[in-house]
């Protein structure tokens, strides 16, 4: 009996999975299609979201050659990698998937401007003409943005602040356009007088001033944020003891930096006096500089007035606005009127299209598991701002799931954001206040709703070209954990910088817990990098970054994290607010900051999981900084470059195998070192094909004292007390270069194994 009931049991196990096989069909989508058809091969469907109504675990979605203008709402995911949903564009065949629609219709207002007017019903549900970009963390710089956009052949237009900039062309540039921007970014965080010995948070009065925004300092007092040329900021009733004839100002400032003068009672007062305030290396790079007095005593009312070093000429941004294309658009509860510059073209004849759609392909509900979306090419979306405590969307996103793979897709022209592989959204998004405890708050919420690494995370990003977001190429708040981002092309993100904020990068991470970030190639970005709170467990390695304003920024994480094999070859390379990471085999080509974070605790966690084990501040240092190249420019700023800014942090570093050229400086305590004056030569070109390096390389640079750096020789960070390790738990050995060639036992220092001189192709292919 028990033999025939096991005999039983198999036939129906393989009965069961000879079915399953039976089950899994392909669907195929056509231009020509109809969605009453049966989806075949010569009856194809005629729109995507109709296949993925139809669509189980195991089967296959492939899409022919063509444009389709559809949001793709997947209404369900796969049971398992080996039996998840594919949707793919038919091999060799183009297709895209467009958040916009083709407009016509359009009527000459005066020479080179034209308006459409569409009623409401057009958009539906969602009008981004009327959506406005906004949430935590985001600063619109004095005017409204909105969601939607206008297009010409393929390439947006530029939305302008009010109608009479569209109708009106020529003439002065606007506040907006010429305003400084980031160019002239300072931030004042706090003063104090020299001989009182007392750190004084004085109340500021903002008055009218534009630009200027009131924020909270880590390093104490108020940050004034984003002072640009003719700004002010007046503090009362700075305690100035009973003589002090210095002041110091805790200050940042971007590429150009400026001079504050320090004036009595009005920004207009006596002249009290003056410091300058160099380029430090961006907007959180924060150093203090004392400012000679006047003799002052007692309690006073200061006004900090701030003058760029030079501003931005006016010839370039009249030369900027005039090539510029402008729109504008103005709803009320029936139509939606259009207003656009085709200068030269007649739009009825072009291909002019708008968006309609908030997003391109994403699940409207969380868990929507193991997808594939391969080879499209994905583009305009009405994207809304997405900070880290927010419902993270993007043009395509996994929206709080796990076991994706997007790979092979060109996204590019998102308002905000490319790729988005962040958290769910509930009724506290955009409620933090701006604040790291509103941030705690949301990671205990995301713990509540299922943050772990059974469930969210896993995803797979590679070989997608992205380009034109003024967020973030790819963006993600704990959702991104326990993922892989390879071989990525990310370039012009946050280029036309027409708002500003806190979370704009190639890639912005939150929480990249077990995150290995390999072979991407990012440049012509804002940022490139930016692993903010909880990298932990995380891997960048051999990647390029260049023409960047700067390469890799980490902010408030405890470590274990390792950075290897990388070329960091922008002019600032990278933004230490961080402790615990390991720094091997790296080119740094460009300025390095570190900064400790005194006032604002963050989380670690036990290794490989979400689960907090404790909140603490950053001190900074405890880093590891292993067989690297540092270039500097000379003596000129020598003290940005190099390792010396870490003389000062409070956990020391460890340090071996480093090379310095040209002015940067080591470490003080780096017992063995190796110093080159002359300059190598270091550049990068790229021609939009194959980017190419160039560095000298002298015969001493193999006198390093370098070995294999490995998880027994790189210890364990100091907060957390775990070792570096790979995400599943198992030794690693850093072993392989920037190309995956093999390291010698004695590795050369930098990115590559024994290079040669000259211009140097780098394709990891190699």
């Amino acid at each position: 009996m028990k033999k025939r009931t096991s005999a039983l049991f198999l036939l129906a196990l393989c009965y069961a999975c000879a079915q399953s096989a039976v089950a899994a069909r392909e669907f195929h989508v056509a231009t020509y299609g109809d969605d009453s058809a049966r989806g075949t091969k010569s009856a194809p469907l005629r729109t995507i979201q109709r296949a993925a109504e139809l669509a189980q675990p195991g089967d296959v979605v492939t899409v022919h050659e063509g444009t389709y203008r559809e949001r793709v709402n997947p209404p369900r995911g796969g049971i398992s990698p080996s039996k998840r949903i594919v949707y793919r564009a038919a091999p060799g065949e183009w297709v895209e998937i467009r958040g916009s629609e083709r407009i016509q219709g359009w009527e000459r207002v005066q020479d080179g401007v034209w308006k459409v007017t569409l009623p409401n019903s057009f958009f539906g549900a969602f009008n981004p003409y009327t959506n406005l970009i906004r949430g935590d963390w985001f600063e619109p710089r004095g005017r409204e943005h909105h969601t939607g956009a206008v297009y010409l052949n393929g390439h947006w237009l530029t939305e302008a602040a009010k109608l009479e900039e569209v109708l009106s062309p020529g003439g002065s540039p606007p506040a907006w356009l010429t305003g400084g921007g980031d160019q002239y970014l300072l931030n004042v965080a706090w003063l104090q007088p020299r001989r009182t010995g007392s750190q004084r948070k004085a109340a500021a009065d903002f008055s009218d001033q534009q630009g200027v925004q009131k924020a909270p300092a880590s390093e104490g007092g108020e940050c004034i944020g984003w002072i640009e040329n003719g700004d002010w900021v007046r503090y009362e009733g700075v305690d100035f003891g009973q003589r002090t004839e210095q002041l110091e100002i805790r200050a940042a400032s971007a590429t150009e930096g400026g001079r504050i003068e320090i004036r009595l009672d009005s920004p207009t007062g006596e002249l009290l006096g003056s410091c300058a305030v160099p380029n430090t290396g961006g907007w959180q790079s924060w150093s203090s500089f004392n400012a000679r007095l006047k003799p002052v005593s007692g309690s006073k009312t200061i006004c900090l007035v701030f003058k760029p070093r030079r501003q931005r000429p006016v010839e370039d941004a009249a030369e900027k606005w005039a090539k510029m294309q402008l729109w504008y658009a103005k709803a009320d509860d029936a139509h939606t009127t259009i207003w656009a510059q085709f200068r030269g073209a007649d739009p009825n004849e072009q291909e002019v299209e708008i968006n309609v759609r908030q997003t391109v392909f994403y699940p409207d509900r969380p868990g929507r598991n193991y997808i594939t979306v391969r080879g499209f090419h994905l583009s305009h979306a009405a994207t809304p701002w997405a900070p880290p405590t927010a419902e993270q969307i993007g043009l395509i996103g996994t929206h709080w799931s796990k076991g994706w793979i997007i790979e092979h897709n060109e996204v590019s022209y998102s308002v905000c954001s490319g790729i988005a592989l962040g958290k769910h959204g509930d009724q506290w998004d955009n409620t933090s206040a701006n604040t790291a405890e509103g941030y705690v708050k949301t990671i205990e919420r995301g713990l509540q709703n299922g943050w772990n690494r059974d469930t969210i995370g896993h995803h797979l990003v590679r070989n997608n070209t992205i380009s034109h977001c003024e967020q973030a190429g790819i963006v993600g708040s704990l959702g991104a954990a326990f993922s892989r981002v390879e071989g990525n092309r990310i370039h012009n993100i946050h280029m036309r910088r027409l708002f500003t904020g806190a979370e704009m990068a190639g890639i912005k991470f939150h929480a990249a817990i077990d995150t290995v970030i390999e072979r991407n190639h990012i440049y012509e970005t804002c940022l490139g990098l930016w692993l903010d709170w909880m990298a932990q467990g995380t891997r960048v390695s051999r990647n390029l970054f260049h023409h960047n304003d700067r390469d890799l920024f980490v902010e408030v994480n405890h470590g274990p994290f390792l950075v290897d094999n990388n070329v960091f070859a922008s002019g600032a390379s990278l933004l230490d607010v961080s402790e615990g990471g390991a720094y091997v085999h790296n080119l740094f080509g460009g300025t390095l900051v570190s900064s400790p974070e005194p006032n604002r605790e963050t989380p670690y966690h036990p290794a490989h999981t979400t689960t907090l084990a404790g909140l603490t501040t950053t001190k900074g240092g405890d880093c590891r900084f292993y067989n690297n190249i540092f270039v500097g420019r000379g003596q000129a700023n020598a003290a940005a470059y190099g390792l010396s800014m870490y003389d000062k942090r409070e956990y020391p570093l460890y340090t071996a195998g480093n090379v310095f050229y040209n002015g940067a400086r080591p470490y003080a305590l780096e017992a063995i070192r190796v110093i080159i004056r002359e300059d190598p030569g270091l550049e990068v070109d790229f021609d939009g094909q194959l980017p190419r390096l160039q560095f000298e390389t002298p015969s001493c640079l193999l006198q390093a004292d370098t070995r294999i750096e490995s998880t027994a020789s790189l210890g364990k960070a100091k907060v957390a007390g775990l070792p570096y390790e790979k995400p599943d738990g198992s030794a690693l050995k850093i072993n392989r270069d920037f190309f995956g060639k093999r390291r010698d036992s004695t590795p050369t220092p930098g990115p590559f194994e024994h290079p040669g001189d000259g211009w140097m192709p780098l394709n990891w292919k190699r």
